[in-house]
């Protein structure tokens, strides 16, 4: 053994009533109850084990000890210990540690640490079994056909979900910890070869800038510290809890993050148009994928400018031609429209974040309460006018058509912000309004890929492929947003 560890302070000690004195000090061992320190001995050697309860299969740690204290009647006492234990481990991940902090870092993230009287090694030994569920279809990513397992809370079987599906020796996982004390597992997953590597290098480099005690709200933590997203509620990665999803963005280029605990994977870079697709028009015909896709486009519009619309033509009648005299509200009331458009608005967020907190058993009784309160009766009693709660729920329902959901929720914030711009400036504030909506858009930059291409910059080819759900033998190219370092999906034809 080099000098160097026997003279460091975070060396392993040779003496283990030293070492479990520290850990005692350090990680609180007989303090906290799930902190595990098992011992014995093996030809005349001291060994200890330690583990923490409720991250390891304790079923692999039984057989390791049958298996080293079997030792004592099948073996002669030998000065080679050590080794003759290395290799009686009969498991697939062994490695060896040379400090204590490393020690420290392995139990805690569930892993189990060996140690023999004499040796300032420590033999770490993969046996996690993290709790949590099995893969099973995301709720809010839905397909009528199309495989029913997702991602879940453990980083090692969303990576076995992706190898599954990517078969390439060329796919890579590197992780990482971050968070000086949730030591949270985070993974970035790429092709090689196909991913940009100034992207997995800035990619890299903004993890490894991460300085925070911990990362408990996993991907979300992530994304704001990569993104720097301050205040804007616009999504500047996409998330996905579909492991097909996910498959599908690498072969095209991008990078995945996987962070531990966290069921969703972070998809970089993503653009505005990336948040509106959904995994259902790949997995009908072409024309339908279209035809749904076009839907889609229509519902999120209106869930952005019905209401503004409305309501501007509603105080400006003049504006509309006479075959459309018929919007606006037919009858007068005390309470002005805007305040009805908001209060309505609102009402529909009440919901949403009720339907969220409220249990399974009680939310069809939820809705009926709601149904009553903002339906007939509502309009009765002169709180809001019929065509309000119509173009309301219109709007709600293009809120509720957009796939990712922080879209929508940002999309409801810029739905109110045009609102209140046309009840104070009228049509000027509808037009200035939305032109500063689209300007803040197109200035948005995300790891350097422009937020809404390719309409700004402007790319036909990617346009039509936008709008066009494009078979799969005709996408011969990736999309050049991620500056593929192999353009070509297929081989081109000769």
């Amino acid at each position: 053994m080099s000098s160097r560890y026997q003279t460091s302070k975070d060396a392993i000690d040779k003496n283990l009533d030293e070492l479990e004195r520290y850990f005692q000090q350090r990680i609180g061992l007989g303090t906290s109850f799930d902190l595990g320190n098992r011992k014995f001995v093996v030809l005349k050697k001291q060994v200890q084990i330690y583990y923490v309860n409720g991250l390891v299969e304790t079923l692999f740690i039984t057989n390791i000890i049958r298996e080293l204290v079997n030792l004592n009647d099948t073996e002669k006492h030998t000065t080679k210990i050590y080794e003759l234990i290395e290799n009686r481990i009969v498991h697939e991940s062994v490695e060896k540690v040379k400090t204590k902090d490393e020690m420290i870092d392995q139990i805690l993230s569930g892993l189990i640490a060996l140690v023999v009287e004499g040796e300032q090694e420590a033999l770490i030994i993969d046996v996690r079994s993290y709790p949590g569920r099995q893969p099973e279809e995301p709720d809010t990513e839905k397909v009528i056909r199309g495989s029913r397992d997702g991602f879940v809370e453990n980083i090692i079987v969303n990576t076995a979900l992706t190898r599954r599906r990517i078969r390439d020796e060329r796919l890579r996982f590197e992780i990482t910890k971050i968070g000086e004390r949730s030591k949270t597992d985070v993974a970035i997953g790429y092709i090689k070869g196909v991913a940009n590597p100034e992207l997995i290098e800035t990619i890299k480099k903004e993890l490894s800038n991460i300085d925070i005690d911990g990362i408990t709200m996993a991907d979300k933590t992530i994304e704001e510290f990569l993104v720097k997203q301050g205040y804007n509620p616009y999504p500047l990665v996409r998330y996905t809890e579909r492991a097909d999803v996910g498959a599908i963005h690498l072969l095209e280029g991008h990078v995945l993050i996987y962070i531990d605990t966290s069921p969703s994977v972070i998809i970089t870079p993503a653009t505005l148009f990336h948040h509106i697709q959904h995994a259902e028009e790949y997995r009908q015909s072409p024309a339908v994928g279209t035809f749904v896709r076009w839907t889609r486009f229509l519902g999120i519009l209106a869930s952005i400018f019905l209401l503004p619309l409305w309501f501007l033509f509603a105080i400006e009648p003049s504006m509309l031609p006479d075959k459309l005299a018929f919007i606006g509200p037919n009858e007068q009331s005390d309470i002005p429209l805007i305040i009805q458009l908001l209060i309505a608005d609102l009402g529909v967020e009440f919901l949403r974040i009720a339907a969220i907190h409220t249990p399974t058993p009680l939310a069809t009784a939820m809705g009926l309460i709601a149904a009553v309160l903002i339906g007939q009766i509502a309009v009765d009693v002169g709180l809001f006018q019929s065509e309000v709660i119509l173009y309301v729920a219109v709007a709600a329902v293009g809120t509720f058509s957009t796939p990712s959901y922080e879209l929508s929720v940002a999309n409801k914030i810029i739905r109110m912000f045009l609102l209140i711009s046309v009840a104070i400036f009228k049509a000027p504030g509808f037009i200035i309004g939305a032109t500063v909506y689209i300007i803040f858009l197109a200035q948005l930059r995300p790891l350097n890929a422009p937020y809404l291409w390719p309409l700004l910059p402007f790319n036909p080819a990617a346009i039509v492929h936008i709008l066009i759900r494009r078979t799969v033998p005709g996408a011969l190219l990736r999309p050049s947003i991620v500056h593929p370092r192999d353009r070509f999906r297929q081989p081109p034809k000769e």
